[in-house]
């Protein structure tokens, strides 16, 4: 069993920046079977998509959208993964979701943070 929990959504205004942060907890078992964890979001009407991903070791993968103004970043010891959100655009109010596929076993998801961007 892993819990996920988000922080860190909230208003900002176009060209804001915000940092969400994401904590995993559970098993040691559960926690060293993680490898890899990011974020998807889910705007209204419309498909929950990946944001971005980040393994253990470091690698990255990145949705087009974000590309230059999102980073992704993980701290192994803290079991936490962040996302640094640059330039933010209308079209990217979101609910931002935490996610953690835990092989074996199942993906777990967080409950979601909203971040709303204003014109």
């Amino acid at each position: 069993q892993v819990q996920l929990v988000e922080s860190g959504g909230g208003l900002v205004q176009a060209g804001g920046s915000l940092r969400l942060s994401c904590a995993a907890s559970g098993s040691m078992f559960s926690m060293f079977s993680i490898n890899r964890m990011g974020w998807y979001r889910q705007a209204p009407g419309k498909q929950r998509e990946l944001v971005a991903t980040i393994t253990r070791g470091g690698v990255i993968n990145y949705a087009d959208f974000v590309k230059g103004r999102f980073t992704i970043s993980r701290d192994n010891a803290k079991n936490t993964v962040y996302l640094h959100m640059n330039t933010l655009k209308p079209e990217d109010t979101a609910v931002y979701y935490c996610y953690a596929p835990v092989p074996g076993d199942m993906d777990y998801w967080g409950k979601g943070t909203l971040v709303t961007v204003s014109s």
